[in-house]
């Protein structure tokens, strides 16, 4: 494989979605875990981070891939937010091995990204789309409508198109962003008007006077951890409000069209969600529910996405992200024991049915690397932004202990269990989530300095 790229034309796909769409895509998936509780195979016996990282990106990456996928059991299917949650350094230049690397990650992100535009033109704009062969797939939403899928699909533009800003010496990458360009020219309008659409479905909602537009007011509406079926969500609306703003940053809306539906300017919606969720000096996780102590009452999915909702630039959100923080790093029920991994909460959520046979602790007293890996780079955010080093060290730390646990574990982990180790089901053996990693490898060297990782094309 040399270092030029081309990308092919798609073919003729269809997309459903519906009740017997949904009936199919369980059945698949039910498969998909089936078939990974009792077929995965043990994973490579590497040590060395070095290592550990050429065997994940050759599998993340691999030709044989049809797209990008996590490494998790229910990876067969696309779930469109996972490039603005889970991959937004697929191309950083000092993330990628070596040239082949490069052209493999473009192939895989152009198809995908290409294929998600394709659903959102069929109109089919769900948490996630399963193949069901032939160029048929199949829309279906786990627990309740996204809030965050559109935000996931410009993520994944918006990196193809920004490929070629970084300094790097791969063909790929300016090949990238001209078909980013292409896509955004091609699938633009179906964009706006899906845009459009959710700016639509916001529903006012006044809580003792703080009043507030909110994307799920009266209605469950998924994000990254979704499975909590909750209202009023912090992260649900921080997603939607993000989606606005990188919408106009690569002017598939206009800021006009978005303040005639929304009845005010983005930067008082902003300012709406904030004093919302932050009445109480700190970002409550969720409006829906009983009121609690502080610590019982925020998650750490509050660090939002990759260049996603918080601006450190203004002095009163950083003090809202480091009351917020502060609390989490602080309570001992937030953190598996001599380790700086922070548990998605400090309480298990409520859980539905499925979730105490399949994955009882997914959402809640289980420790998500990726999300650790934000909390890191927000903090380093905060740090820039106020010209101080408060949160560097412990940025360094969660960092250190990711390395070790994926040393540990053979790989670079999903899940971690409130324990420390493996997070393990019967129907969840515990992934290694491959193309989580090069994003672990960005905040790295923005936390140290320095690489961890180099290679010699």
């Amino acid at each position: 494989m040399n270092s030029d790229i081309s990308l092919p034309s798609h073919r003729e796909n269809r997309f459903y979605q519906g009740a017997a769409a949904t009936v199919v895509a369980n059945a698949l998936q039910a498969v998909n875990f089936l078939g990974d509780r009792f077929l995965r195979k043990s994973h490579h016996s590497f040590s060395a981070i070095e290592d550990l990282y050429r065997h994940s990106m050759d599998s993340a990456f691999s030709v044989a891939e049809a797209f990008l996928v996590t490494g998790a059991p229910h990876a067969s299917a696309y779930y469109p937010r996972d490039f603005a949650w889970f991959y937004p350094d697929v191309l950083d230049p000092e993330t990628i091995m070596d040239s082949q690397d490069a052209v493999r990650r473009v192939r895989l992100l152009e198809k995908s990204v290409r294929l998600l535009l394709e659903a959102v033109r069929a109109d089919v704009v769900t948490t996630t789309i399963v193949p069901a062969g032939r160029g048929r797939y199949l829309g279906v939403n786990y627990f309740s409508r996204p809030s965050d899928t559109l935000l996931g699909i410009l993520a994944g533009l918006q990196q193809m198109i920004s490929a070629e800003e970084r300094a790097s010496s791969y063909l790929a990458m300016s090949q990238c962003a001209h078909a980013g360009r292409l896509l955004l020219a091609e699938y633009g309008g179906d964009l706006k008007r899906a845009i459009l659409k959710l700016a639509s479905e916001l529903e006012p909602f006044d809580n003792d006077g703080a009043g507030c537009l909110l994307c799920d007011a009266r209605a469950p509406r998924s994000a990254a951890t979704d499975t909590r079926a909750e209202r009023r969500r912090f992260v649900t609306n921080a997603c939607v409000y993000t989606t606005f703003v990188w919408g106009l940053q690569l002017g598939v809306v206009d800021e006009s069209e978005l303040k005639r539906l929304l009845g005010r300017d983005l930067a008082q919606y902003k300012r709406d969600l904030l004093h919302l969720f932050g009445k109480d000096g700190y970002i409550r996780h969720s409006l829906d529910g009983p009121a609690g102590s502080p610590v019982s009452t925020i998650a750490l999915d509050f660090v939002s996405v990759h260049r996603g909702f918080w601006d450190m630039s203004d002095a009163s959100e950083r003090a809202l992200f480091a009351a917020t923080a502060d609390l989490v790093i602080a309570e001992p029920r937030f953190r598996i024991p001599s380790t700086f991994h922070f548990l998605v909460s400090a309480e298990n959520p409520r859980n539905k049915m499925i979730h105490k046979i399949a994955a009882p602790a997914y959402q809640g007293r289980s420790s998500w690397p990726t999300f650790n890996v934000e909390f890191a780079d927000r903090m380093l955010d905060y740090d820039e932004f106020s010209g101080t080093d408060t949160y560097r060290a412990c940025a360094q730390g969660i960092l250190k202990d990711i390395r070790t646990a994926t040393e540990v574990h053979g790989g670079y982990q999903e899940l971690i269990s409130e324990q420390g180790l493996k997070y393990r089901t019967w129907a969840y053996k515990g992934a290694v989530a491959h193309s989580w990693f090069p994003r672990f490898l960005s905040v790295w060297r923005r936390a140290y300095g320095t690489p961890l990782l180099r290679w010699n094309d």
